[in-house]
């Protein structure tokens, strides 16, 4: 018998080693060719101070455009290009410590652990087994009735039983290919995942500190509008002002203090905002984000030649939708393995007595092995149907994979024309906040010699805290244009 376990060892061994180098069923996978269109940036050049026939600022010539090309380098690790520790520090919490992350982490490790699962179909399965049993045979059943008598035996057992899947048409082969691919899918979710995250710390933390400044703008413009309002009241008090004057002064000033408490408001959720995404609790950074002065986070403007298309395709988010289909189409291999047999290499070795003295004796070893072969005839089209979902999904993969590119395409113009426009909306704000301070002055003066009422006055404070805060506003939302074209290009890993 031992020579017989060892030939069917040996004949089973070269069976897996011939079985693993035999095609698999099913589609070979080939990554889609998918083109890109290459069409012009929708860029709106350098910004310069020349009006066209239509008011707009002209963009600056090509041989005058100063604008420096914005570089892989740039992408990379964008957030130090601000040259600002305290966002320095907060991306650093946030790909430590923030929970969403930790939870796509965790994912990738069960993807992992499945994958580590997938090789146990290569190798045999053993179960270890030990047993006691005693059958009683009374008088009157059919086993003892003829005798007269009762019968009882005892039967003790221990040994293993072992079975051997051969993966003769590869579809355990194709299951630890979907898993492997899996994996790899997952590990480029969790790239996405970390360009999302900087990304967002980035921007609620450039809408903090714009939020800040508009504080500023109001809070200053409060002070100067109560300056005016007291002066007028005293010289009413006096009995040589103007009444409808105060009033409208007065009007003026509780509107632009009714301005502050939403920001307040609104500066409070975006310092919890940031706690939370350095997974810190709310209030944990107040004093990290006080009101940092006179600091202007924005960056010179840059250019983009072409939109890299090796970029769009090396996106953490399409990367992982390419993956996703290699995945599926070796899950269309193990259906297709399913019309096939199976053959497998069963085996035990044990030990059985009657006696439990005599169990580990030679005379109590039994052994067997040999070849199962499982071949499903008719299963009422579910093998087929079975073949025809996946093949279903993988064709599902490859249109969600073509929509990734698609999107990744849209987001790189979109965050690119609102980036360059940006700065010339800023620098017609510009413009405007000289003029109307200029106004300002000047609606005082009249108001002063008696040749203006106190509405020219009041309408030009209104113009000029309306477009100093839309000039602040603007700095921000060119610096989140800039975050969003970032994180387009790859957010810092490509």
């Amino acid at each position: 018998m031992k020579i017989k376990l060892q030939h069917g060892i040996v004949a089973a061994a070269l069976a897996a080693a011939g079985c693993s180098l035999l095609p698999s069923v099913g589609p070979d996978y080939s990554q889609p060719e998918i083109e890109l269109p290459a069409f012009d940036l929708p860029d709106a050049g350098a910004p310069t101070t020349n009006l066209t026939a239509t008011g707009e600022y002209r963009a600056a010539d090509a041989e005058a455009d100063a604008r420096a090309l914005i570089t892989t380098n740039d992408v990379a690790s964008w957030w130090l290009r601000f040259d600002d520790p305290i966002l320095a520090d907060l991306v650093e919490c946030a790909v430590s410590n923030n929970v969403s992350y930790l939870m796509a982490q965790e994912r990738l490790t069960a993807s992992r652990w499945q994958l580590l699962g997938s090789y146990a179909a290569y190798y045999p399965h053993i179960t270890a087994s030990l047993s006691g049993q005693r059958t009683e045979y009374g008088r009157q059943t059919p086993t003892m009735v003829d005798r007269g008598t009762k019968l009882h035996r005892d039967v003790f057992a221990g040994g293993f039983d072992a079975t051997w899947e051969i993966d003769i048409f590869g579809g355990s082969r194709r299951a630890t290919e979907a898993a492997a691919a899996t994996v790899e899918s997952m590990d480029w979710s969790v790239a996405d995942a970390w360009v999302s995250l900087t990304s967002e710390v980035g921007a609620r933390y450039i809408e903090l500190r714009t939020t800040q400044q508009r504080l500023e703008v109001a809070r200053t413009n409060l002070v100067l509008q109560s300056e005016t309002y007291d002066i007028l009241k005293s010289r009413l008090d006096s009995g040589i002002g103007d009444e409808l004057a105060v009033n409208q002064s007065k009007y003026v000033v509780d509107q632009t203090r009714a301005a502050i408490p939403p920001l307040v408001a609104q500066e409070e959720q975006l310092k919890n905002a940031l706690a939370i995404l350095t997974g810190g609790m709310p209030g944990a950074l107040h004093a990290v984000l006080a009101p940092v002065a006179d600091r202007d986070w924005l960056l010179a403007p840059g250019r983009l030649e072409a939109v890299p298309l090796d970029r769009i395709r090396a996106r953490p988010d399409v990367r992982a939708a390419e993956r996703a289909i290699a995945a599926q189409c070796a899950y269309v291999g193990v259906a297709e393995s399913m019309w096939y047999p199976k053959l497998f290499i069963n085996g035990a070795l044990g030990l059985q007595s009657t006696h439990p003295q005599n169990l580990f004796d030679r005379a109590s070893l039994y052994g067997a092995i040999g070849p199962a072969v499982s071949w499903p005839i008719f299963q009422g089209g579910n093998i087929y149907a079975s073949i025809k979902t996946e093949e279903a999904k993988m064709t599902e993969k490859i249109l969600a994979y073509e929509l990734a590119l698609e999107k990744a395409y849209g987001e790189v113009r979109d965050a690119y024309a609102n980036y360059t426009q940006e700065y010339h909306r800023y620098q017609a704000l510009e413009g405007a906040v000289a003029a109307a301070q200029d106004a300002v002055a000047i609606a005082k003066d009249l108001y002063k010699n008696g040749l203006r009422d106190f509405t020219a006055v009041i309408d030009a404070q209104r113009s000029l805290l309306s477009l100093e805060e839309a000039l602040v506003v603007s700095r921000g939302t060119i610096t989140l244009n800039v975050i969003t074209l970032y994180k387009a290009l790859g957010g810092g890993l490509l």
